[in-house]
This record gives C-alpha cells, structure tokens and sequence, in this order.
C-alpha cells in the first residue's frame, strides 16, 4: 500500500467562501481560469488537482496511490482576523471530511484550526476529533509570529492529549517575511527553517514530553532538524536553562517524531532514515503544488534501495499504522 501524507486540497466550499465573503486574500485567475490566492511572498495557483477530488483520484489511479492524507495549506486562515478565521476553519474542516465521505476509502485528513485564536482552535480540534472522526490536526510552525510552545496553547495540547491527536508541524509565514519575498525564498527557505525553529522549541519546551499521547509529524523531512540534532544536544548540554523543562537530550524527543519525504534528494533521506530510523518516515510529495511531485517522492524513495520491508513501511506501513492508532474511523484498508 502506497499511503501519501503529504498533500494539499482546497475544499471548493472554502473557494466558495473566500471569493463571495470577506477575506484577506487577494484572487485573481490565471490564463486557463484556476483562481490564484495571493498572501505576502506566496502565492497559490488552484489547479484541478487542488481541487477536484475526481480529476486528483486519476492522478492517483495513474501512479498507483493508493491512499492521501488529504490537509489544507498555509497561510490558512492565519491571515484573516481571529473571528473570521474560526468561521472559515469549520467551513474548511467541513469541506475535508465532505471529501473523504466522497472519497469512499481513498482519503483520509487531517483537520485545520485557526491558530490566532487559541480558545476556537480548542473547540475546532475538539470537533474534528469527535464529530468529523478526523485523526489529528494539520498546525502551522507559528501563529502569526507567536510560538506554538507559547503558554497560550497549552489548552490546545491538553485537548490533544485527551484524544490522542496526531499533530502535523507544516510551515507558514515566518517572522521577517518581507525579507524572503525575493526569488520565493519565503516557501524555499523560510518555511524549511520556521519548521525547525517550531519543532526545537517545542522540544525545549518540553510540551512532546508533557503531552505524552500526542503524536508529532514534521513536513518537508523536518527542515533541517535531522542536520541539526547534535547542535540541539550540544546546546542541551551547554546552556543550563536549554535544561528546565526538558529532562533529556533533544534529539532523543525528536527521533520519536514522524518525518515525511517532501525532500526528494536521496542523501537527505537517508539522513533522515539514518536519525529517525525508517519506521519514522512518511512518503509525502506536496502534490499538487508547484514544488511537488508524486513521481519524485516514489523515485527518490525507491533509489535508496532499502530492504524491501523498509521501503514498505516508508511508502506507506507507516502511515497505516499510526492513522489506525489514532482514529479507527479513518483506518486505511
């Protein structure tokens, strides 16, 4: 089985709602009529694949997927004010569990919250997690600059706690954007180290530790968290307050973290493997994004030439597994 954690979908009800409702994000269409999202440094061409399940399940079908974790992307709702962004998370989450019903076992998700406004985002992950059966919550590396070991969300991964939520670290605007809007450094770059940023101050922080029932998953390989790890430790080591609420060396939390291959150059991967062991990586290709590719993500993990019980487990056992550890509704078959 070939289960792709890494994707993005735009539900159309949430297209729908940006373009007749308020909404911070500037729209214009390119020459074949996709709706283009604008936000500062990035931008977003809705191809098909966006956002037609049926035209997405023959891509699937002609590369012999078998399954996709289905998730939006960021900015998200980040840039619209709290109030709006929690009125648009439920018509996204809505649109994401819609198309996994339609999907009939193709999709599974992963749901969205609006980070700026913790006290929503506390009640959207309770609803995803209980009325829309959905696994876990797809989370943005900050909320608008502020850090997701902030105290403020603290009642976030205790709710996570209670249900046993998958948590997926995906990058969004970092601070100082405005400096990366050259050359699209911001997603090439900014987002890279923005994951790392969130993941080793969460580490410090001691919040995977804490919340011992959550599940943690970084997109894109991790940034450049398999790179850095010994750097963490040495700082661990080093600096004495790296050490008040963390009681072990970071890499050992962040080797019990989920890595997904949306970095498809194979000595990286195998940097990954090497750290995290092949039991923790996800096969993940960003699909359908301009940057992704669902050839590459299967090339590049095939050129490794694992023993065929790894190779397995990354195209998919692993994902599997832990989808079905924490949301039977939603057990890939």
């Amino acid at each position: 089985m070939i289960i792709d954690f890494h994707n993005h979908y735009f539900p159309p009800t949430f297209v729908d709602a940006i373009q007749t409702g308020a909404s911070n994000f500037r729209i214009t269409e390119d020459a074949a009529g996709n709706p283009v999202l604008h936000s500062p440094g990035d931008f977003n061409v809705l191809v098909p694949g966006h956002r037609d399940l049926e035209y997405r399940s023959t891509v699937l079908n002609e590369a012999s997927i078998d399954k996709q974790v289905i998730t939006f992307t960021a900015p998200g709702t980040l840039i619209e004010s709290p109030t709006r962004g929690a009125e648009l998370a439920c018509i996204i989450n809505d649109g994401l569990a819609a198309g996994v019903a339609r999907g009939e076992g193709r999709y599974l998700t992963l749901g969205h919250l609006p980070l700026h406004n913790p006290e929503a985002s506390v009640t959207e992950l309770e609803r995803c997690m209980t009325e829309l059966k959905m696994p876990g919550i797809m989370l943005f590396s900050n909320a608008n600059g502020v850090p997701l070991a902030d105290d403020r969300f603290h009642p976030l991964w205790e709710a996570g706690d209670r249900h046993g939520a998958i948590f997926y670290i995906h990058p969004t605007y970092p601070v100082g954007v405005a400096a990366m809007e050259e050359y699209m450094l911001m997603p090439m770059v900014g987002f890279l180290m923005d994951t790392t940023l969130a993941a080793a101050h969460l580490v410090y922080a001691g919040i995977p530790d804490r919340f011992p029932n959550t599940t943690w998953v970084l997109g894109h390989l991790g940034g450049a968290v398999p790179y850095l790890a010994e750097r963490f430790d040495r700082g661990y080591e080093a600096f004495s307050h790296s050490r008040d609420r963390l009681s072990r060396p970071p890499s050992e939390v962040l080797k019990e973290f989920y890595y997904d291959t949306v970095n498809f150059d194979p000595a990286c991967l195998r940097l990954a493997i090497e750290f995290a062991g092949a039991d923790h990586i996800l096969a993940g290709s960003d699909y359908p994004h301009m940057v992704g590719s669902i050839p590459k993500m299967l090339t590049s993990i095939r050129s490794l030439n694992l023993p065929k019980e790894e190779e397995a487990m990354i195209l998919g056992g692993n994902a599997a597994r832990l989808l079905t550890a924490n949301q039977p509704s939603q057990t890939p078959t």
